[in-house]
């Protein structure tokens, strides 16, 4: 990328993208559950554009539609009604087969749980996820770009919890996804923890130009975005451009 590049891998300013395509486009999105006779309403005709080497903070209160929108855009679930499309990929109507596909070729997910494979050392996880990748990046490469190189031989039940968590980031971008999808990733984690876990993630952004989405509850994580869409009700609420994306040392919370 062309961006500067700070010492955790933050760009120094978000690029101008004024006339660019996105790379999701999503409209009238909704999502309706069914719990009994009752109605939940997670999702309300939402507009979404997400452009290419962005990093994007949802924010949002718990119920308010961030992780149904992910969900949504990593093709894990289907709304009731709208459109939402990944560039050429049709995320509305699609098949399972059509969905695993695009998963596998072009998503990669972090979620506030690591699920790593307690028998296999942390190369090992990561150099799992390499044999359904067509064009895999490095595992140990990856593992150097988190910060846990020294730690390749060690299992997970050897690690923190943040080393895990950075070991599940690792995993996400060694298929070199096109997306990379993150659920409460600090959620899990004490506060210290938690930085360097988003120093990994703003890493991956900037060096891979990976386009990156973050739902999270805490505000303070908004300061590392380009973009910043504030989620209320199931509705979008807000949109805030940042001027100067934050590194992670710069966020307090």
């Amino acid at each position: 990328m062309s961006s500067a590049v700070t010492n955790d891998g933050g760009p120094a300013a978000p690029p101008d993208r004024s006339g660019a395509t996105p790379v999701f486009r999503a409209r009238k999105l909704s999502k309706t559950y069914r719990m009994g006779e009752v109605e939940v309403h997670a999702l309300r005709d939402v507009d979404l554009d997400i452009y290419e080497g962005e990093l994007v903070v949802l924010l949002g209160p718990s119920g308010s539609g961030k992780s149904t929108l992910l969900n949504i855009l990593g093709g894990l679930d289907s709304p009731t009604s709208g459109e939402a499309q990944w560039r050429d990929h049709q995320l509305v109507g699609a098949g399972d087969a059509e969905l695993t596909r695009y998963r596998r070729e072009h998503v990669g997910f972090v979620f506030q749980f690591y699920n790593l494979i307690p028998s296999l050392t942390v190369l090992e996880n990561v150099a799992l996820v390499t044999e359904i990748a067509d064009k895999p990046l490095d595992p140990l490469e990856v593992l150097k770009l988190v910060g846990l190189e020294r730690r390749i031989d060690h299992f997970p039940s050897q690690l923190s919890g943040g080393e895990q968590q950075r070991v599940a980031v690792a995993r996400a971008m060694v298929k070199a996804p096109d997306v990379l999808l993150c659920d409460e990733p600090t959620g899990a984690l004490d506060y210290e923890t938690g930085k360097v876990v988003l120093a990994a993630i703003a890493r991956a952004n900037a060096q891979l130009g990976t386009t990156t989405i973050i739902i999270t509850h805490n505000a303070a994580i908004a300061g590392m975005a380009d973009r910043v869409l504030r989620l209320g009700g199931g509705r979008v609420v807000g949109e805030t451009r940042n001027a100067r994306r934050l590194s992670a040392d710069e966020v307090r919370w």
